[in-house]
């Protein structure tokens, strides 16, 4: 079942008819930036952005009030809503292995310098800029969970089938690359053991590709090894492409 926002935030609270209310929506309005949230004021001053769903779920209206718990529940929904959208942006930029998003979120939350434009005077000025709360990431990562946007296993599977297919790739090379990206060993055997490219093709994709590059053949050999190809099939190719070669002039 999906995660819904009430079940994060808990936007419904019992109150006492002694609870003080203290800050009052004044207007809602479209936001520049995005169009799918709004921006909401409090007293007449901008407080926070929403998006609809978060709009629906903490019942905002023009003239309702806010105690201060309220105040802090809606300020730290928006907060999740804008987190959860970069973490989405970036995982469609293309698929993202668990780690890779995590790691993205977790560089979200620094601080860091920027330079803005005063829209005023049109000079640049340079404002730190906060990071989100880190803890918010745990409700993000169980969110895209949810929705089926974490899957190391689906991941893996896409890079093997994607990477390099033209210039070739060892599968030393793919064990590793995908060791970095953070996938369980498990899972990396279960994947390359279904993939069907076979090792000596690869490795004469890459001699293919990078031969001409190479005046000297030791330098290359050292670089076909470092590629993760087996030493001696090196040598067999590399002996099978000069007798080819060789065949062909005379």
């Amino acid at each position: 079942m999906a995660l819904e926002i009430h079940d994060i935030f808990e936007p419904e609270l019992d109150r006492t008819a002694s609870t003080v209310q203290s800050y009052q929506i004044t207007d809602i309005r479209e936001a520049v930036r995005d169009k799918n949230r709004v921006n909401i004021y409090l007293d007449g001053k901008f407080f926070c952005s929403l998006d609809i769903s978060q709009v629906v779920d903490f019942k905002i209206k023009i003239g309702r009030k806010l105690d201060k718990d309220e105040r802090e529940q809606i300020k730290r929904a928006s907060e999740f809503g804008k987190l959860y959208a970069r973490a989405l942006e970036y995982n469609f930029q293309r698929p993202h292995s668990t780690w890779e998003i995590q790691d993205y979120l977790k560089r979200k939350t620094m601080d860091k310098t920027v330079r803005v434009r005063n829209r005023k005077t049109g000079e640049y000025v340079t404002k730190l800029r906060k990071g989100y709360d880190p803890s918010l990431i745990p409700l993000v990562m169980e969110r895209l969970d949810a929705h089926g946007y974490l899957d190391d296993e689906r991941f893996a599977r896409l890079w093997v089938e994607n990477r390099n297919t033209r210039k070739g790739i060892s599968r030393k090379k793919l064990r590793l690359e995908l060791q970095q990206k953070g996938i369980d060993s498990k899972i990396i055997d279960k994947v390359l053991g279904e993939n069907l490219r076979d090792e000596r093709d690869e490795l004469r994709k890459v001699i293919t590709k990078r031969q001409k590059r190479y005046d000297d053949q030791q330098k290359f050999i050292q670089y076909l090894v470092r590629q993760g190809f087996n030493y001696s099939d090196v040598l067999d190719e590399l002996s099978r492409e000069a007798d080819d070669s060789s065949s062909w002039l005379a």
